[in-house]
């Protein structure tokens, strides 16, 4: 039976290439019925739609991912996979405890993605490898997710894209090549991140994010 998938995300060009890729590595398995662009939107889908599974991105206009699921139409009994830029422990575990089924990144292969819809359809629940260690880490209490989401709150959720990216080692021209953005906004971004943390450099912000186990 093909699997009837929604794709959540904000960015119209990665829906688009997820659509492709669905279409050319999953024909027969998964089938996209619709796209969303943010939460309103996806909860217009989810009742219009029924998908069995939504790929959804955690950070989008409206609410995140986990409002996605909160407000949920009664009538629709999806199952939920994140698809994510974001690896960072507290995105993965507040993902799964909105009632996610699973989360994966953005690197996953097309092949691999389809592989992930098929098996949460079936009940699995499916992670990026090293994704599987920040969810037994919170659950074992070994990642203080309370103070971890007290520091982030600061930030908008833009602001929290950019300082991973950048934490990470990215340059400004690829952290706007990877969010859709310009540099200038990616500057800014930054700027404001560094004042909010009290940090002076991205030395000090790499070294940070690190602490926190947010690279």
């Amino acid at each position: 039976m093909t699997v009837r998938v929604l794709v959540v995300d904000d960015h119209a060009m990665f829906r688009s290439g997820v659509r492709a890729e669905l279409a050319r590595e999953g024909a027969g398995v998964v089938e996209v019925v619709a796209e969303a662009a943010d939460v309103d939107e996806a909860i217009a889908a989810l009742a219009e739609h029924q998908p069995d599974v939504v790929l959804l991105d955690v950070h989008l206009p409206g609410g995140g991912g986990a409002e996605v699921m909160r407000r949920q139409p009664p009538q629709s009994k999806p199952l939920f996979l994140a698809l994510s830029v974001s690896d960072a422990a507290e995105d993965v575990i507040g993902t799964i405890r909105a009632g996610a089924r699973g989360y994966v990144t953005k690197t996953i292969t097309g092949g691999e993605l389809v592989d992930a819809i098929r098996r949460v359809a079936d009940g699995d629940a499916v992670f990026s490898p090293r994704l599987a260690g920040f969810v037994l880490d919170a659950f074992a209490g070994t990642i203080d997710v309370a103070a971890v989401d007290e520091d982030l709150d600061r930030l908008t959720e833009r602001e929290r894209e950019v300082m991973r990216l950048i934490a990470r080692g990215y340059s400004y021209k690829e952290v706007a090549r990877e969010l859709f953005i310009s540099i200038k906004t990616v500057e800014t971004h930054m700027s404001s991140v560094l004042r909010k943390l009290q940090l002076s450099s991205r030395h000090e912000l790499t070294r940070w994010a690190s602490d926190r186990r947010l690279l």
